[in-house]
């Protein structure tokens, strides 16, 4: 559920930002907007502050909490404040450029900076909604994959195995990691205890122990039980 939600967030904050942009280039090419400068300044500065004071809150919170919904909030926040920031900047010299030659440039700054901030930030939530639709779909994260093929080529080395087969994928916060190692033929005969101490190495060396982590690790002398 945890990836579908933060799919669907991060796709409404991608609309919205592409929404801001297409406005604001028509309003740039039907001549900009008149704005009334000492308000929308005052405006600006509130909403700015507000927004990066909750992106810091929330953030803190998180550091316990370890939420990816969470993380996509604080980027909306973080978001939001952007743009208001930059319009704080915007309507200061607005303001500053009226009763003077460059007046003229006044109707244009709101959309102006609109457009340009729009652009730079459009690119924050759709690495977030590639990364869920990964874990939808269940696409192997390549760190992790990496991650569990070097602990298992060291067992390979350190136990005397022939090979291994790894099978990996991320949902949410949930990791599965499925390992299956290919034993010789005519190994001397073990009890169920060395193997489960073989399998504690193992699990320790690939870290990340708790209620997220579904491991399994299996042992075969026929490498078609490990497909």
């Amino acid at each position: 559920l945890e990836p579908m939600v933060l799919a669907l967030n991060g796709s409404v904050l991608c609309i919205v930002a592409c929404y801001a942009l297409v406005n604001s280039i028509i309003s740039l090419m039907s001549g900009g907007k008149a704005l009334a400068f000492g308000m929308a300044l005052l405006y600006a500065l509130v909403a700015a502050l507000s927004c990066f004071g909750f992106a810091a809150l929330v953030h803190r919170l998180n550091r316990d909490i370890q939420s990816d919904f969470l993380r996509l909030d604080i980027k909306s926040w973080i978001m939001s404040g952007s743009i208001s920031a930059a319009l704080v900047v915007a309507f200061l010299v607005g303001a500053l450029a009226q009763g003077t030659a460059y007046a003229w440039i006044t109707p244009y700054i709101d959309p102006l900076v609109l457009s340009i901030i729009c652009v730079l930030i459009i690119p924050i939530p759709l690495k977030l909604v590639w990364q869920a639709f990964s874990e939808i779909l269940m696409v192997t994260p390549p760190a992790l994959k990496q991650q569990v093929d070097e602990v298992a080529r060291g067992m390979v080395t350190r136990f005397g195995f022939l090979d291994y087969r790894a099978y990996v994928a991320k949902v949410g916060r949930a990791r599965q990691i499925e390992l299956y190692f290919i034993v010789p033929l005519g190994w001397p005969a073990k009890t169920l205890d060395e193997w489960d101490a073989m399998r504690d190495q193992i699990g320790e060396a690939i870290g990340g122990e708790g209620p997220d982590r579904w491991l399994t690790i299996a042992f075969t002398t026929d490498p078609a039980w490990s497909r």
